[in-house]
């Protein structure tokens, strides 16, 4: 295999005393993080907060480089790019793509278009640099071998004008030239750490295979590879170690594939691998399996040994209309659904995997537009005092009327709402228009209101909070927010911060779902919580199981040792209405009582049930 020299870019010389970026974002937050982080490392960096803008500073300044992110309002950057690259080649002004996790794609249009690499949000700066680096350093060899064949025509004239008699020199020259022009074609094609072809070497190698295929009885066929663990092990050891396992990865799948079949490193730690047979889909699954044997073998790396593994998506041509744009993606719709799956699994593609991430898609976009234009329902379901059955609270809980699936719940689309990162958006409408309706509800009654993990990590929720309260006059102590387990997972300094700063306004926060992790017990330890929400599995199965019974007891106890209130979640008979209230907790919610009902109806509700006088009814936010 060809050895290709690393060019460091501190040992270039160049034009420009820093190397000049372009950072293209519609989010002025993620502009400034990423260029305050680029200016720290030695960057020079202009920022465009658009499409229309990134091109009109192209046309007007020089670039060594430019970051741009994929979705935005005015021009998306996949536009951006299609028009870069009328001007611009791969080489003369790289482009790096900055897209949501998933969007797979987006991320194939992109590479199509012309884009040099890519990096997925939330951005890991130590990936995105090491792929600023890596693109530079290209270029700047580029430049170099321009400089440098200026250099020698110039020089060659002068020998011919001069008539030299020094051919030697001459044809060093040339020789020297030549072998930077094939390093330089080289890298064009290939990845300079694995050796292995790089995008723009397996677009055109699948181009080539498809085309000789058409003409055969062989079929060709993808295998895509993601390394499974493999950020971990980039983060636990550091990038230089994880460049190391790439390269043994890299070799590991060529000695495995053996002669014959195009082996490709994607980018990060995705490889691909294009197959010809005429037993298609039988020979690449047999293939994957010893691709999958041979990474779930241990890695010596810099005196570690290294355990990843791989998961395998595949995709045949004839599945794909012989399409080399769909066919990979295919492949990579494979490869997730296999990452989805299991560890160390390949899977084969199927045309209802399209139709279903087509579904999705459409989901996505109903999910955006239904966020965007406030068309959410919130459904209340009462809490109960337990020696009265007075209602003393309500839960909100969001619905999504769907323009075809009818009314969906919260566990449908709310993890939907968390992975495109519309959570905040949705999470603070629920916020302010629980405030508001409760406002009008009589006695004092409560609102809870669940919060995703993902809001707590959004400077946004403590302004929304004080924002809602205040709007509304709802006294804040008529608020309650519940947290699940895994909002706590990570107890960060700003995390704690945030809880100690809600609750320093008088709001209520609730652990919901307890008993259900493993580590439920520290966090009544390390934080106080105003109340215990005791998950429903234990409600329903306390009649069945003497343990259940006597962990549902402890908790109690637990609670009122620690000075918390309990609700028993789940309840919907009166035997396990019985059981609870013996044991002391001092609220119900369940179906015995109410289901969850829309906003009209709360007035009925507290008429059936009454309620329980909770003071003071308003309040205010200085």
């Amino acid at each position: 295999m060809q050895s290709v020299q690393k060019i460091d870019i501190d040992d270039c010389e160049t034009p420009q005393a820093q190397p000049r970026l372009l950072v293209v974002d519609d989010v002025a937050d993620n502009r400034a993080i990423l260029m305050r982080r680029l200016v720290r490392r030695g960057f020079e960096v202009v920022e465009a907060i658009g499409g229309q803008d990134a091109l009109d500073k192209i046309a007007a300044e020089s670039f060594d480089l430019v970051l741009l992110d994929i979705m935005m309002p005015d021009i998306n950057g996949n536009e951006v790019l299609r028009r870069i690259r009328e001007r611009f080649s791969e080489i003369e002004l790289p482009v790096i793509m900055v897209t949501a996790k998933g969007l797979s794609d987006d991320v194939v249009e992109s590479i199509t278009l012309g884009a040099n690499d890519y990096v997925t949000k939330p951005v890991d700066f130590a990936v995105a640099l090491a792929r600023i680096q890596s693109n530079l350093q290209r270029k700047l060899l580029a430049d170099r071998l321009n400089q440098e064949k200026k250099s020698a025509e110039s020089q060659a004239a002068e020998l011919k004008v001069t008539v030299l008699k020094n051919e030697t020199q001459l044809l060093d020259e040339s020789n020297r030239r030549q072998q930077s022009e094939e390093q330089l074609r080289f890298l064009a094609f290939h990845d300079s750490l694995t050796g292995l072809l790089n995008r723009q070497g397996f677009n055109n190698a699948l181009a080539e295979t498809l085309e000789v295929t058409k003409r055969g009885e062989a079929e060709t066929a993808l295998l895509f590879i993601d390394l499974n663990l493999f950020k971990q092990v980039n983060d636990a050891y550091g990038h230089e170690v994880g460049d190391q396992l790439l390269a043994a990865v890299g070799a590991r799948l060529s000695e495995t594939i053996g002669e014959g079949m195009s082996v490709a490193r994607l980018g990060g730690d995705e490889f691909a691998v294009i197959t010809t047979a005429a037993h298609q889909p039988q020979m690449t699954m047999a293939m994957s399996d010893k691709v999958i044997e041979a990474l779930g073998r241990p890695f010596e790396i810099a005196g570690h040994q290294l355990q990843i593994g791989a998961s395998c998506g595949i995709a045949c041509a004839s599945d794909c209309a012989n399409q080399a744009e769909s066919l990979v993606k295919a492949a990579d719709l494979a490869m997730y659904q296999a990452k989805g799956a299991s560890k160390q699994t390949a899977v084969l593609f199927t045309p209802d995997m399209l139709t279903a991430q087509n579904q999705r898609r459409q989901m996505e976009q109903d999910l955006r537009h239904a966020v965007a234009n406030g068309d959410l329902q919130l459904f209340y379901q009462p809490l109960v005092d337990m020696k009265t059955r007075k209602i003393v609270a309500f839960e909100a809980l969001v619905r999504w009327l769907h323009p075809t699936f009818g009314m969906l719940p919260p566990d449908v689309f709310i993890p939907l709402a968390e992975e495109i990162n519309v959570i905040d958006q949705l999470g603070n409408w629920v916020i302010r228009t629980a405030c508001a309706q409760a406002a009008q509800w009589p006695c004092g009654i409560a609102v809870a209101v669940n919060v995703s993990p993902l809001q707590f990590r959004e400077t946004s929720l403590l302004p929304t909070i004080i924002n809602a309260l205040s709007s509304s006059g709802l006294a804040p102590r008529r608020l309650e927010l519940e947290l699940t387990e895994s909002t706590l997972l990570n107890q960060s300094d700003d995390l704690m911060r945030t809880l100690s700063s809600i609750r320093d306004l008088g709001v209520k926060l609730a652990m919901d779902d307890f008993g259900t992790g493993y580590s439920s017990l520290s966090y009544l330890e390390r934080f106080r919580f105003d109340k215990i929400k005791i998950d429903k599995k234990f409600i329903q199965s306390m009649s069945a199981s003497v343990e259940t019974s006597a962990i549902v007891s402890a908790i109690i106890n637990l609670s009122q040792t620690i000075g918390a209130r309990t609700t028993a979640e789940g309840i919907e008979t009166e035997e396990q209405f019985d059981q609870i209230s013996e044991r002391g907790c001092n609220q119900g919610q369940g179906y015995l009582f109410s289901r969850p009902v829309a906003a009209t109806e709360i007035g009925a509700l507290i008429d059936d049930y009454g309620c329980l006088q909770q003071l003071p009814i308003a309040g205010k936010i200085d």
